[in-house]
């Protein structure tokens, strides 16, 4: 699970800081200001993610616990609903996207919960 975190996290910050310069140099004159925007939410929260899972890896090395390994999953899940929609919302245009992302949201706080609760039952 250690490395399996850390590999998916660099790989998620490097495709989020990939998505960001898309969004701020090819996207600016393309998508609207607030589809902008959101698209600029989608970057900042699996940047935020990709760091979340290194830090469940590094968590899992201090306080192993299957709390742990279910909280990165779950910073997985979070990343492809939240994110991925967001990222589908302002590109496409449709709207049912919009749908899915507070599942994706859902999945980022149970995340942090399991990492809470795994280093407090240590």
């Amino acid at each position: 699970m250690v490395r399996t975190f850390f590999i998916i996290g660099a790989l998620s910050a490097c495709a989020g800081v990939a998505a960001g310069a898309f969004g701020a140099h090819g996207l600016k004159t393309r998508l609207s200001p607030e589809m902008l925007s959101v698209f600029e939410v989608g970057v900042r929260y699996q940047m935020y993610h990709a760091f979340a899972l290194m830090a469940a890896a590094w968590a899992q090395t201090r306080w192993p616990s299957s709390l742990i390994a279910l909280g990165g999953w779950l910073f997985v899940i979070g990343t492809v609903l939240f994110s991925g929609s967001l990222y589908l919302l302002s590109l496409s245009g449709v709207h049912w996207p919009g749908m899915i992302i507070p599942l994706g949201g859902l999945a980022f706080l149970s995340g942090w919960i399991c990492m809470a609760w795994a280093v407090w039952r240590s």
